[in-house]
């Protein structure tokens, strides 16, 4: 039955906005573009597998949304935040440590980086770990999470 999740799709208050943040910040293939409609649409990863649409809405009409871009492990640890930073974009967590180094959800468990798109979507880069779960350790550090079975 339900293989995966195929589409996702937000408002933005300027489209031309968010269409140079999603194709040309973030690199996202642009695959089609309808002026009357005020939409735009973009593959995300290999065309065809999964898609997103912006819609272009008053600010009044528009709640931020989240979603997870699906990434490798290692780009996440060593490239994330410097990418987002080079974009002028602010990378952050939830760890409450004034850094803005990847987390990791134990429950899952995956590691991730969050950062805000022109109209205040939550995004975030993700990568599964393939590891056993430790739900009871809660959000946590990568190097918390490497050195996990010294917190048992």
């Amino acid at each position: 039955m339900i293989k995966g999740l195929y589409e996702t799709h937000l408002f933005v208050e300027n489209l031309e906005i968010s269409i140079e943040f999603y194709k040309n910040i973030l690199g996202l293939e642009q695959c089609y573009f309808e002026e009357e409609r005020r939409a735009a649409f973009f593959w995300i990863g290999k065309p065809k597998a999964a898609m997103l649409g912006l819609w272009e809405k008053p600010k009044s009409e528009i709640d931020k949304r989240h979603f997870a871009f699906l990434c490798e492990k290692e780009f996440i640890l060593t490239q994330a935040s410097d990418f987002l930073n080079e974009k002028g974009l602010k990378p952050y967590n939830f760890l409450n440590d004034g850094t803005d180094k990847p987390m990791v959800f134990a429950w899952m468990p995956a590691i991730a980086i969050y950062f805000n798109d022109p109209d205040g979507h939550y995004l975030e880069f993700i990568s599964i770990l393939d590891e056993e779960a430790r739900p009871e350790l809660g959000v946590i550090s990568y190097n918390k999470w490497t050195n996990r079975d010294k917190l048992a």
